[in-house]
């Protein structure tokens, strides 16, 4: 394994921007991470780990168009990299390895 570092929130955030697809834009997925989750989130603090995450190369973002609904204001749409899919399944293999790792306590 690579290594991808991925803190649980990144996470989440990834989870969440493959989960809403061509839809995942910050306000989208920080609802879907309250509802899912039960956390609350600003959206600050998922623009910060959008950004962050776009940094690392595991998203890549594009502008939607503006509407006046948004003030003119034009939303910034969300989707996984290639290097996003391997480090959510990478992440995803090491949670399932370290579950097995547990002790049956039934038996």
């Amino acid at each position: 394994m690579r290594g991808t570092n991925l803190g649980e929130f990144e996470e989440l955030v990834l989870l969440a921007v493959a989960a809403l697809e061509k839809e995942a834009y910050g306000v989208s997925i920080g609802q879907l991470i309250e509802d899912e989750a039960r956390r609350n989130v600003t959206i600050s603090t998922i623009h910060n780990a959008l950004y962050r995450l776009e940094k690392k190369g595991y998203l890549t973002s594009r502008f939607g168009g503006a509407t006046d609904e948004r003030g003119g204001r034009r939303k910034r749409y969300f989707q996984l990299t290639e290097e996003g899919k391997i480090a959510l399944q990478e992440s995803r293999e090491l949670r399932e390895r370290m579950w097995q790792l547990i002790p049956d306590t039934n038996g």
